[in-house]
């Protein structure tokens, strides 16, 4: 009986100092942490966007959107308003959740996408960041283009053996730029200062 006491009384010293010192490397490594994943999106929003003057992160744009807001990182030079970049993320993902950011051009065109996170299948799905998938939305005319995977009539051609994850990936753009094109005077009014004209 004492050793029964004596082991419990052991094994619970021994768990709450793990779990003390689990809470500790929490504390220490979340803010390094948030810093790491902040500065990997600053670096994203930097590679959809054209060359700027100005930082797009300080002159973000918020739009709520039936309770969704959605931040635009606002390009611009001394001639006024350069394009876009937004986050999008879809739930559909063959893994889960995939999150994008998307950057267009003031001429109504998409400048890059880059894969932000996801969880999808090495050496299938995860072909997604890749740069023969994503580069196939470079270039496309927001307008012109049925952003859809080709196996659902779409313009965009999906990844051989993977077309969740690139259906998934593809909606997310749409998303986005549904949003975007909804609100063009959120974006028509940006001088070269970011004052409304």
């Amino acid at each position: 009986m004492k050793e029964s006491i004596k082991l419990v009384v052991v094994l619970t010293i021994i768990c709450t100092i793990a779990g003390a010192l689990l809470a500790v490397v929490k504390d220490v490594t979340s803010e390094s942490m948030q810093a790491a994943a902040q500065k990997e999106k600053n670096d994203a929003i930097k590679k959809v966007l054209p060359t700027c003057d100005n930082d797009p992160v300080a002159d973000a744009i918020a739009l709520d959107v039936n309770g969704i807001v959605w931040t635009f990182f606002v390009a611009r030079d001394s001639n006024g308003f350069l394009g876009a970049a937004f986050e999008s993320t879809s739930s559909k993902g063959y893994g889960g959740d995939i999150a994008i950011m998307v950057g267009v051009n003031a001429n109504g065109t998409v400048q890059a996408v880059e894969v932000l996170s996801h969880k999808e299948t090495p050496g299938l799905g995860a072909w997604i960041s890749g740069e023969a998938f994503r580069s196939q939305f470079v270039g496309r005319s927001i307008a012109d283009t049925s952003w859809a995977v080709a196996k659902d009539g779409g313009d965009i051609d999906q990844i051989t053996a993977a077309t969740i994850s690139s259906r998934a990936v593809t909606e997310a753009v749409k998303a986005g730029l549904d949003i975007y094109t909804a609100h063009p005077k959120s974006f028509s009014h940006i001088s070269a200062k970011g004052a409304p004209q």
